[in-house]
Formats: C-alpha cells, sequence, structure tokens
C-alpha cells in the first residue's frame, strides 16, 4: 500500500467518525426571483375580464378576475383598479358582427319569434368549450384601439386579461394505490398495488394576457396547463377544484409582475 492510499484511507476514517457525531440542522432560505416583465412605468393595475369557459358550473370569467385582484391586492404594489367584469366573449361578438355589418351584410328581418330565435342562438354562439370555440374571439386582444380606450376610462393602467378554460376531464387506467394490511404479528403494513380505477376531474388552462393601458399594446404572455384527476365515487365541487388548480399557478401569474420569494431549507452540519 503506497503512502498516498494510506493516507486517504485514513482521512475517510476521520471523516466518517467525524459524521457519527455530527449534528444536523434545517435552515429556512428564501431564493428571490426576478419579474418577468418591467412595470415600473405603472402604478396601478386593472384585471379586465377574460374569455372564459369549459363548463357552466363555474363562471372562469368572473371567478378569475376576483381571484386575481384579491391577489394583487396583497402582493403587488400596484394599485388595483376597482370595474365592472368585462364581458369579453359577447364584446368580441359584436366587434365581429359590426365588422359584418360593415362589409355590407345585412340583417334579416323577422318579428318577435326571429328575436327570440335570434337570442337564443346568441346565447349558443357564445358559449366556449374548448380551443376551437376561443378561437372565434381572441382577435379582441389585437384591437390595440379597443385596449387604449379602456386604458384612458381607468388611467393609463397595466391591463390583465385573457383565456381561461376549464375543462371536465374522465380518464380510466392502471394506478398505483397502498393497500393497508396487518400480518401474523398484528403489524400495519403498506403494500403499493396496481388497481384499474375510472377517474374524474378537470383540466384548467389559462392564458394571461398583460397589455399596456397608455397604448394598447400587448407586452407579455403566458399560458399554463393544470389537471386533478379524483375517483369516480368522490364528489369534489367544481368551484373547489378550480380555487385548487388556481393556487398552483398563482406564484407563476404573480412573477410576471413583482420579485417573488421560493422557501425552501438547507441541511447544516454542526
Amino acid at each position: 500500500m503506497t503512502a498516498r492510499s494510506a493516507a486517504t484511507i485514513a482521512s475517510l476514517v476521520v471523516l466518517c467518525g467525524s459524521l457519527a457525531c455530527t449534528s444536523f440542522y434545517e435552515i429556512p432560505i428564501e431564493t428571490p426571483i426576478q419579474p418577468k416583465m418591467d412595470v415600473s412605468g405603472f402604478s396601478r393595475v386593472l384585471v379586465a375580464g377574460f374569455l372564459g369557459g369549459g363548463t357552466d358550473d363555474v363562471d372562469a370569467n368572473l371567478e378569475t378576475v376576483r381571484l386575481l385582484r384579491s391577489q394583487l391586492r396583497s402582493k403587488s404594489s400596484l394599485r388595483v383598479v376597482e370595474a365592472e367584469v368585462l364581458p369579453l366573449a359577447e364584446l368580441a361578438a359584436k366587434q365581429g358582427q359590426a365588422a359584418g355589418d360593415s362589409n355590407g351584410v345585412a340583417a334579416s328581418p323577422g318579428g318577435a319569434a326571429d328575436g327570440q330565435q335570434s337570442t337564443a342562438q346568441a346565447s349558443t354562439e357564445l358559449r366556449i368549450q374548448n380551443e376551437k370555440d376561443l378561437e372565434r374571439f381572441q382577435s379582441i386582444f389585437a384591437d390595440v384601439a379597443f385596449w387604449k380606450k379602456l386604458g384612458e376610462e381607468y388611467q393609463n393602467p397595466l391591463i390583465v386579461t385573457g383565456t381561461v378554460l376549464f375543462t371536465p376531464h374522465r380518464d380510466a387506467g392502471m394506478v398505483m394505490q397502498e393497500r393497508e394490511w396487518y400480518d401474523q404479528f398484528g403489524r400495519r403494513r403498506v403494500t403499493p398495488v396496481r388497481t384499474y380505477m375510472e377517474r374524474k376531474g378537470f383540466i384548467l388552462t389559462p392564458k394571461f394576457i398583460f397589455i399596456d393601458g397608455r397604448t394598447g399594446a400587448t407586452l407579455y404572455s403566458e399560458q399554463f396547463r393544470e389537471e386533478v384527476l379524483y375517483n369516480a365515487q368522490q364528489n369534489t365541487p367544481a368551484l373547489s377544484t378550480y380555487f385548487e388548480l388556481m393556487d398552483k399557478l398563482i406564484p407563476s401569474f404573480l412573477n410576471a409582475l413583482s420579485t417573488q420569494k421560493i422557501r425552501g431549507t438547507r441541511v447544516l452540519l454542526k
């Protein structure tokens, strides 16, 4: 055995001996994450409204506006503008209708029955259930004049808008579950087993769009996707599931506007 090998082995022995009597301490740390966009030119933020859909159990537009405003009040330095929630789907549909009229498309005449039929048809056309439905309304986000005019009404704030799909989802297949049992000595045992299971839940796909209220131009946009599945026999309210999924996305949303901190721990030896 060479002298170098002997020295290495001796060092390892000393290290192992020291670790045997070492104490471990967990120290909480916070890591700052810089914002994704510069909002220093704004003092106010307007969460205007969203193209929402997917299910009738949750008003995705109204609930998203309420939630984001609440989060921004407590976790952002920008002043939150209190305003009516915009029905973006209706506004986008009117813009499309106005464009059609300007191109020479005439409205069909009719009486009260025709009016009721057209109202029902309009309600159906405003329903958003999937990504394809969203495409019919997305042109409103490129309407610079519309957003600039809205910004002028509220003293040129940063405008938050976008799309929110909250869609029911079902799945079936093999999943891992823990099976509890007791051995002959009465000791509790847990064994992972593969089981076929039908599950149901929701998929949440929001897209946040940040618009400069001074110019009407889009500054930044980001899309997310979260899903959750429960046992098919479990009855979980849709609104509860919506908030559960949004909780996972809120930190990323806030990080677009301000510095956020990720909390964790480090292990120190003593």
